[in-house]
């Protein structure tokens, strides 16, 4: 039986590259598309979820590919966010006393 502190079990690089781009593949398919809809609005914080995606960020530095899926994964997930002008033309300047 397994201990709820034993250590996950690692992946490696290249395993994450293989489970992002299917991942990515499977979300992007029109016949889940339903299924995704379903899953944006019952997303809650799913352990493994997380613990996945800490490993994923970890590689994200070493490798330049596992950026590049890890943010098209985070695109399917995260609507586009714009954000608010900033500067003088704003308003947003602060004058210095």
């Amino acid at each position: 039986m397994a201990s709820a502190l034993a250590p996950p079990a690692a992946l490696s690089a290249e395993q994450a590259k293989v489970v992002l781009a299917e991942v990515i593949q499977a979300f992007s398919a029109p016949e889940n598309a339903v299924r995704m809809d379903e899953a944006r609005d019952n997303a809650c914080n799913d352990m493994g979820v997380l613990k996945f995606a800490r490993l994923v960020k970890s590689y994200e530095a070493q490798d330049p590919e596992i950026a590049s899926l890890s943010g098209k994964l985070k695109a399917l997930f995260l609507p586009p966010m714009t954000l608010p002008p900033h500067g003088p033309a704003s308003g947003g300047s602060v004058a210095a006393s």
